[in-house]
């Protein structure tokens, strides 16, 4: 006699698979928070890691860490897996120390320690420094990576170095670098930008913090190591500094935000270079750059804080599928824009 098992266990198992062949992956999610002109980005992986790019500033009243907790709310985010600070400016790391009192952190990622000669920065890495003991802790050089499941966070440069190798499918020659000066040195942090490339499936998203022209065209000149990608947050809050027409033709981005302060970033060249390049669809801003006037702006609609007096830290969040498709939302109106694949 056949035992009942024998067909219980295939029923089962058949049910199971159907289940499982039906079941649709979640999407990435990035959400691009307001912190008034500097930086805060909360990745999200369809396994539900976290990843968090910058913290914004300290101070207000723990307005930053309160906006990135409310993000993390939204998004399901209990804990921040990583926590990844590209440089050591007040406007990217000055919000960590309130954050980490604000919600639990798995680990911290840098660029090794701060190589900037000023009081600021040597304060505001002290603070850092002293997380460090309490976390898990990653030190990323370039082609470096982090174990997201799902998902591929690579670093491009940090501390000032970069990738010497073109990622798969990139390489070819740039003609946009002729026609770019040579670049003033940097001794600031900013240079030393920990930039990533976050890939999922087909779809691509470059953050390169704060990195300045004269690391970013090593990127793309004479030949293009990055390649093509979907979605880019304007390096360096949209600062002419950053953002030389060589990189951004090269990355040929699909959309781009741009993560200014009414009046920080937002520069009328840069917007105009990211508005100009091949193949982008929209600019979208966290706010209005009320020194870039009217015409180097974009539309009020797709502005997640248009109004300087009335700022209501409103977001931006994109959702991406592994086919390369990804929406854009404005958190102020939710006007929605899709790209397609």
């Amino acid at each position: 006699m056949r035992s009942i098992w024998s067909f219980v266990i295939p029923t089962s198992l058949a049910f199971f698979l159907t289940i499982s062949a039906s079941a649709k992956p979640k999407p990435l999610q990035i959400y691009f928070i307001d912190v008034e002109g500097g930086q805060s980005t909360l990745i999200v992986s369809s396994s539900g890691q976290s990843l968090l790019i910058d913290t914004g500033w300290p101070g207000f009243e723990n307005r930053d860490a309160n906006r990135i907790a409310a993000a993390a709310k939204a998004a399901g985010v209990k804990k921040l897996d990583y926590v990844l600070i590209t440089h050591f400016h007040r406007d990217h790391v000055g919000g960590v120390v309130q954050l980490a009192d604000r919600m639990p952190i798995d680990t911290l990622v840098d660029h090794g320690p701060n190589q900037e000669d000023s009081d600021v920065t040597r304060e505001d890495y002290a603070a850092y420094e002293k997380l460090l003991p309490k976390y898990h802790h990653l030190v990323l050089k370039p082609g470096d990576g982090l174990p997201i499941t799902g998902l591929t966070v690579k670093a491009l440069t940090a501390a000032g170095e970069r990738i010497q190798s073109p990622l798969p499918g990139a390489g070819t020659a740039n003609s946009f670098c002729a026609s770019e000066a040579e670049p003033p040195a940097d001794a600031t942090e900013n240079p030393r930008s920990l930039g990533v490339l976050v890939t999922y499936g087909r779809f691509r998203f470059l953050d390169l913090g704060d990195l300045t022209k004269d690391k970013e065209l090593g990127l793309v000149c004479p030949n293009n190591l990055i390649g093509t990608v979907d979605l880019f947050l304007v390096s360096h809050h949209g600062t002419a500094s950053s953002n030389s027409k060589a990189l951004v033709y090269a990355i040929h981005p699909r959309a781009a935000v741009i993560n200014n302060g009414a009046h920080k970033g937002g520069s009328a060249q840069v917007w105009q270079t990211v508005h100009d390049s091949p193949g982008i669809e929209d600019v979208w801003q966290l706010h209005y750059a009320v020194d870039a006037g009217a015409d180097h702006n974009a539309a009020e609609k797709y502005i997640a804080n248009p109004d300087e007096k009335n700022d209501g830290g409103n977001f931006i969040q994109a959702w991406a599928k592994s086919d390369g498709s990804f929406v854009l939302e404005n958190s102020r109106n939710h006007e929605k824009r899709s790209y397609g694949k």
